[in-house]
């Protein structure tokens, strides 16, 4: 149901600051630490001594340390050493292929030989003194695939976040959809809007620009697999070119969501803002950033109580919209991607049985 052989968010930094954290990625409880040398770790969250999670445990000098009877585990998933014991024949259990990069903690939660960090996300913003970043994180009770039909389709933000970001003009402007290769774009355009919502008003004052006057406003939601969520969004004063208006006349981010499944009914969400405006202003990146906690917050009873209802009646068929393609097209591509690692799958587990028969 989730892709395994790619990278997801795991966790953030602060996250396993002198601690381990379990947390379970696509159906798999792992627990997350930091060595010795202060580069993350990622091993089954379960002891091979007596089964206790790992994660209740601690972290000794790098190793990893059962809370239960003591016993020290290796990074790569060997038993080092236990109190009185000899624990050296004891079988591995699983390690992971864990990256620090951009302000997060990434996994692999499939075959740990085929991972390449260069197939983690460049976000450049993430290292541009220009941008300023702030997010934070939920658990969300739901199938990470409603979150994505959620991120590629903010029609709904005329009616869930009406007292923040929406307006009606949003569901009053039709929005485009396109595919290129694995990306999914969907696209809207506003213009001339009589004012902007709330949250970009607050936007607008920070930048020093004034909020009682019409805009332009954009929102340009970016797909990637596995399920990477981008939005460019933003407003600039009407007049002034939209999208592509002075850097002195708009307020322009990026909405950040990193979707990381957990079970076939829940997901961790790392949501955030990159912003390309006056980046040096703590205080403003605080504000944004309790506004954007407040957005988000607005859709998670929303998305639960639909993934309730999906669960009780399974048997129903959902209508398909047009302003449902962003989401349809991000889903027909997770299939593609699910599809071809069942069928690499499929090729090695044939070519290992042949090379198991020739000897």
């Amino acid at each position: 149901m989730f892709p395994k052989n790619t990278w997801y968010v795991a966790c953030t930094p602060d996250e396993i600051e002198g601690k381990p954290l379990g947390r379970k990625v696509c159906n798999e409880a792992i627990v997350f630490y930091r060595q010795a040398d202060g580069s993350p770790a990622a091993v089954e969250d379960f002891c091979p001594h007596r089964g206790a999670p790992l994660s209740l445990g601690y972290v000794s000098d790098g190793k990893l340390v059962c809370g239960y009877h003591g016993l020290e585990m290796g990074c790569d998933g060997k038993a080092v050493a236990m109190p009185g014991q000899r624990v050296r024949g004891f079988p591995c259990i699983k390690s992971y292929a864990t990256v620090e990069r951009h302000g997060f903690i990434w996994v692999w939660p499939g075959d740990k030989d085929q991972a390449d960090p260069a197939l983690i996300p460049d976000l450049h913003w993430a290292h541009d003194p220009e941008w300023a970043y702030g997010g934070g994180y939920y658990h969300v009770r739901c199938d990470y695939r409603l979150m994505i039909d959620n991120l590629m389709d903010l029609t709904h933000e005329t009616y869930v976040h009406s007292t923040s970001i929406g307006q009606k003009e949003i569901d009053e402007t039709p929005c485009t959809t396109k595919v290129e290769g694995d990306h999914v774009i969907t696209s809207r355009f506003m213009n001339e809007l009589p004012e902007a919502p709330p949250f970009w008003k607050l936007a607008l004052r920070g930048h020093g620009l004034p909020d009682d006057q019409r805009v332009d406003r954009w929102q340009i939601c970016h797909f990637n697999p596995p399920t990477h969520v981008m939005i460019e969004v933003g407003v600039a004063l009407a007049g002034h070119g939209g999208y592509d208006a002075p850097a002195d006349k708009k307020v322009y981010a990026i909405v950040v969501d990193f979707i990381t499944p957990e079970t076939e009914t829940s997901h961790h969400y790392f949501w955030g803002m990159a912003r390309h405006f006056k980046p040096q202003d703590p205080a403003l990146t605080v504000a944004i950033r309790e506004g954007q906690r407040k957005v988000f917050g607005e859709d998670l009873q929303m998305l639960e109580r639909q993934q309730a209802n999906l669960s009780t009646w399974p048997e129903r068929k959902l209508l398909m919209l047009n302003i449902d393609a962003g989401g349809v097209q991000s889903r027909r591509v997770i299939d593609r991607v699910l599809a071809a690692e069942r069928s690499a799958s499929a090729d090695r587990l044939a070519a290992a049985s042949t090379a198991e028969m020739a000897k």
